[in-house]
């Protein structure tokens, strides 16, 4: 390992001028501090941040927003994947990643000033409510941005295939005999209005007529509300036989509805979910597998290309997912007579 003795050798200077140049300190030249610096790069020797700063005009360190409203935070393993993989690939570009917070030493601030006083050199906003003027704020400054399901003209995007995700799981069940499905569908967001397009699309081309009463609006991963568009399902008269969740989480909530109803998956009704988490594959739920690995990678590129070349176009980029076949959906084609 390279010491700044050897740094100093080299150089034919002292130990503590080297330290100083290593981080940034005033009180030496300017071309003293460069040929420092340029030694310690050819011999391979770390440089810490406010030396690599000082150098390249950068901290080498990114924002990542992450407000989750149902308060899951890291428990929430769509997203947990995500910022793990998005971490991931920031550290194999050198880069460190920090939480932006609504505070600057205890006090209260915004999330921009936030960037501004940690000096990042970009932001992803990879859950929050992008109605809110704070984040929008982000979204806006000259800061480079990338944001996860939510496109703007301001920023690159990354975004999952929530329409086509939707119109896989109607196909599926379509296939399996299913003619009366529901859609339980979280907040009014983007995503929601991709997925609902989706879901309507592909009925449309099946040639599927959805009663509106089957199509319900729940949370995401929110067991109680969804538990509870689940009972409203089951009371109708008109009683769908497949029921698609907003997310894996949400279905795992209503199972003690269907339980306490007497109602078994499949026989009796027919389950889907999203997301395709792990608790879910294990459960055997038909699901539709988000690529979180992909889309987590994808957004940090993004925003890596976006810092090194601040006028490049805001491009979309476009995740896909795939279906999960489990043991939840029953094939009811021989009892419908098709």
């Amino acid at each position: 390992m390279i010491s700044m003795k050897e740094i100093a050798e080299r150089c034919g200077v002292s130990v503590a001028t080297v330290s100083k140049a290593l981080n940034g300190k005033a009180d030496i030249s300017k071309a003293t501090r460069d040929k420092i610096l340029r030694k310690a790069e050819e011999l391979g020797y770390m440089l810490n941040a406010s030396a690599r700063a000082l150098k390249t005009n950068r901290t080498y360190s990114i924002g990542v927003l992450f407000i989750d409203s149902m308060a899951a935070g890291l428990a929430h393993e769509y997203f947990s994947e995500i910022l793990e993989s998005f971490k991931r690939t920031a550290e194999e570009s050198g880069y460190d990643i920090t939480f932006i917070s609504h505070t600057i030493s205890g006090r209260p601030s915004t999330y921009l000033k936030h960037c501004e006083y940690r000096n990042f050199d970009g932001a992803a906003v990879i859950s929050a409510n992008f109605a809110d003027p704070e984040i929008q704020e982000v979204i806006q400054s000259e800061l480079p941005v990338v944001t996860i399901d939510y496109i703007s003209d301001r920023c690159p995007s990354v975004v999952s295939d929530n329409a086509r995700g939707l119109q896989e799981l109607v196909k599926y069940a379509y296939s399996m005999g299913h003619r009366k499905i529901a859609f339980i569908h979280g907040e009014l967001t983007d995503v929601t209005k991709d997925r609902l397009m989706g879901f309507y699309r592909a009925c449309r081309e099946s040639g599927i007529e959805p009663d509106p009463a089957w199509i319900r609006q729940g949370r995401y991963h929110d067991m109680e509300v969804c538990a509870q568009r689940t009972a409203e399902l089951l009371a109708l008269e008109n009683r769908p036989t497949c029921i698609i969740f907003p997310d894996d989480y949400s279905y795992l909530g209503s199972m003690k509805v269907l339980r306490d109803a007497n109602i078994r998956v499949p026989d009796d009704i027919s389950a889907m979910g999203y997301d395709g988490i792990r608790l879910a594959r294990i459960t055997g739920l038909t699901t539709y597998r988000q690529d979180t690995e992909q889309l987590g990678r994808a957004a940090c590129r993004r925003l890596l290309e976006k810092i090194e070349n601040p006028e490049a176009m805001n491009a979309q980029t476009v995740v896909m997912g795939h279906l999960i076949p489990g043991e939840t959906v029953r094939n009811i084609k021989d009892v419908s007579g098709e």
